[in-house]
């Protein structure tokens, strides 16, 4: 199969080297940055609503960021089936929170949102990016973040949030990742975002099975190729725990691992929970991919 064509404004066949979030420019040749979750939600499938309450998401934020995290994302919503969170209860979880750590932090702060209305909301409270898992199935959503500024998140999935996906089939599973990104990142540049404002990211666990989710983990140096820069969310998925017969509080380690490997192979944002052992993994590789500059 023919692979399909870099939209305008990329670089095909090279990796980005440049991130923008808000004010801030980021060089990302060699050293990625770490993305430290926060979850606003009752029934996340890591901590179990650890910080639902805002001041135990502040207290996670200071200690996340002493830990070295680069920027924080806050979610308001689970990405997996679950109850129905409506606009006004995800706006009501997501929007002081951001409030919050925009007045205690000097840090970027990302909203984990498909809703258009939340993410537009969220960055007047102070987010410079977007992060959206539903690949911009609101129409909105682009016209927001350029309106702001921000940059977003493109993330590949088969069905969309919440919706259960449970054998998925693909007839190549890189070859329809790396389809469905570069159209996004091709919406995103017709809405006036430059490539260092356009994240892409495979969806690891999001409507793949976890040989699907290891194969496009091995592939990542395919998908990092795209001209823009890559986000690696492997962090205690689900993929891991069923290769390895590791519950969600035994993954530690093999988080670790997968975000090693996609550092070598090129993802330059990752989103993780535990934070220090992934800043000291990420700042190993980078000293190991700079020498052999």
């Amino acid at each position: 199969m023919a692979r399909p064509s870099a939209p305008s404004g990329s670089v095909r066949g090279v990796r980005a080297t440049t991130l923008r979030l808000g004010s801030r420019t980021y060089d990302i040749t060699d050293r990625p940055l770490i993305m430290g979750i926060l979850n606003r939600t009752p029934d996340s499938f890591y901590d179990k609503g650890l910080t639902f309450e805002l001041d135990d998401l502040v207290r996670r934020a200071g200690l996340l960021i002493d830990q070295g995290a680069d920027l924080l994302d806050v979610g308001g919503v689970k990405a997996g089936p679950g109850p129905e969170v409506g606009e006004a209860e995800e706006l009501d979880r997501v929007i002081p929170a951001i409030e919050a750590l925009a007045a205690r932090f000097d840090i970027p702060l990302s909203v984990d949102t498909w809703r258009a209305s939340v993410a537009r909301a969220a960055y007047a409270a102070g987010a410079v990016v977007g992060n959206d898992i539903s690949g911009f199935a609101d129409p909105d959503y682009l016209p927001a973040a350029a309106e702001h500024g921000a940059t977003v998140v493109a993330t590949h999935i088969r069905l969309g949030p919440r919706i259960p996906d449970p054998e998925p089939v693909y007839d190549d599973v890189v070859e329809a990742v790396r389809t469905f990104l570069l159209e996004r990142a091709d919406r995103a540049l017709a809405a006036g975002l430059a490539p260092e404002q356009i994240i892409l990211d495979a969806g690891l666990d999001l409507g793949k099975t976890a040989q699907q989710s290891l194969t496009l983990l091995r592939a990542s140096d395919q998908l990092t190729d795209l001209g823009f820069p890559f986000l690696l969310s492997a962090s205690n998925k689900t993929f891991l725990g069923v290769v390895l017969g590791l519950e969600i509080g035994q993954r530690k380690e093999a988080s670790v691992s997968a975000t090693s490997l996609g550092a070598i192979l090129g993802c330059r944002i990752m989103r993780v929970h535990e934070v220090g052992a992934h800043r000291q993994a990420c700042d190993a590789v980078a000293a190991m991919l700079a020498a052999g500059r």
